[in-house]
């Protein structure tokens, strides 16, 4: 990429620029929430538009010269729309976890209760975990995965809903390898008188082409984040009906955010076109082809994966079977190493801590963009295992590190 002008002013950036897209050139980008944003979507989140201020909604806006930007967003509203099949669509949140924020401070007071997924099965700090916002303000429960199948108990879900009577109930993940049942869950609400609110962050893009099933116009409020899956700018969105529009647009501007972040918009309409092109469904549907190949090769191998494989476009290791000695720290410590990023992750069942936990989660999206295919994810299996069952091994690490760049060098990330 041209770092040029950046060059002439601060050579200390642009170093650092430059380090970072030859590192995302040479290794191989396999953390699940990550992804690669075409050339399009980076220079539209690198346009003049970061220098636009403007408080308010397309048409409705607290500054002037908005005609431009009020444009974009529109077209980034118009499009989210269209992909979800949503009769509301605010793209202002900054991230996901402040899209969840705006649902709660919509709905929510104060000591209201939150039923959602526990953390080390799978759900995300903004779901109401102690040390973040949501566990500190509200009053929180949790469910789990059953521990035989690896699975949401929903059974669980309803028979605590009904003990803890929640005023909303929180569905979706941040490492759970499986479709959610979101009509299930619509279910319990519905019998107790909760909200319901679907976290569809990490997938956006499954969701978009039917690879996953759509919590919109199922679930009261569905928020994703637009940078995982979806492939589009950096930031999160809220999904909902014409019901709740009004409370959420209120309460994204001005409840919790000033002006929004009009050059990441702008990256969001560019992504969200790119996923409305047939494709884009072609991809997605490679995603989880190689979510699933990279499941079967790491099985084939020993390692016991959460559920016993995959239906989306990650898979979660449990390494203690198979490696009993071996943190997802020190596994993910030696695979980068070996220049394959992932990261270590808590299982259901958990016997260590957050900080150092048992397994590792690997995202197919990356490599998918690259255009890596089954037999290449397969192969990339077999790296995985060979680092880790030869963890202390240098030698064996920089063999690997070999294959890991001839693999990038067979697929180059921006031309």
């Amino acid at each position: 990429m041209d770092f040029d002008p950046v060059t002439e002013t601060d050579p200390k950036v642009a170093e650092a620029l430059e380090g970072e897209t030859t590192r995302q050139e040479d290794t191989l980008a396999m953390i699940a929430s990550e992804n690669h944003a075409s050339e399009t979507v980076l220079a539209a989140q690198g346009s003049a538009l970061t220098n636009k201020y403007a408080e308010g909604y397309p048409g409705a806006r607290y500054y002037g010269g908005c005609e431009n930007v009020d444009q974009v967003e529109q077209l980034a509203i118009d499009r989210a729309k269209e992909l979800y099949d949503a009769d509301h669509a605010n793209v202002q949140p900054h991230s996901g976890t402040q899209a969840n924020m705006a649902v709660y401070f919509s709905v929510l007071e104060p000591g209201d209760k939150i039923l959602s997924l526990d953390l080390n099965h799978g759900g995300h700090l903004s779901h109401g975990h102690p040390v973040n916002f949501s566990g500190k303000l509200y009053e929180v429960e949790q469910y789990e995965i059953d521990p035989e199948t690896g699975r949401v108990d929903y059974e669980m879900l309803n028979e605590k809903a009904h003990e803890f009577e929640p005023d909303i109930i929180v569905s979706g993940f941040s490492a759970y390898p499986r479709v959610v049942d979101w009509e299930r869950v619509q279910e319990t609400a519905d019998e107790v008188g909760a909200y319901h609110l679907a976290d569809m962050a990490h997938i956006t893009g499954l969701v978009a082409t039917g690879e996953h099933p759509n919590p919109v116009g199922i679930a009261d409020f569905t928020t994703g984040s637009t940078h995982k899956t979806i492939r589009a700018g950096r930031g999160g969105m809220i999904l909902t009906d014409e019901e709740h529009a009004d409370a959420i647009d209120k309460t994204v501007f001005p409840g919790i955010q000033g002006g929004p972040l009009m050059h990441n918009i702008a990256g969001k309409a560019v992504g969200f076109a790119e996923a409305l092109e047939p494709e884009f469904e072609d991809y997605m549907e490679q995603t989880v082809s190689n979510a699933k190949a990279l499941g079967e090769s790491m099985m084939e191998r020993g390692f016991k994966l959460v559920s016993g494989g995959t239906d989306n476009h990650l898979i979660l290791v449990d390494l203690r079977q198979s490696h009993p000695d071996v943190t997802g720290n020190d596994a993910a410590d030696a695979l980068e190493e070996a220049g394959i990023v992932l990261n270590a992750n808590t299982v259901p069942g958990e016997t260590r801590s957050a900080m150092e936990p048992s397994g590792i989660r690997i995202g197919s999206p990356g490599l998918t963009t690259r255009g890596f295919d089954e037999a290449e994810m397969r192969e990339v299996g077999a790296l995985i295992s060979r680092v880790l069952d030869n963890i202390e091994d240098e030698s064996v690490i920089a063999e690997v590190s070999e294959e890991v760049e001839r693999l990038t060098d067979e697929h180059p990330l921006y031309k």
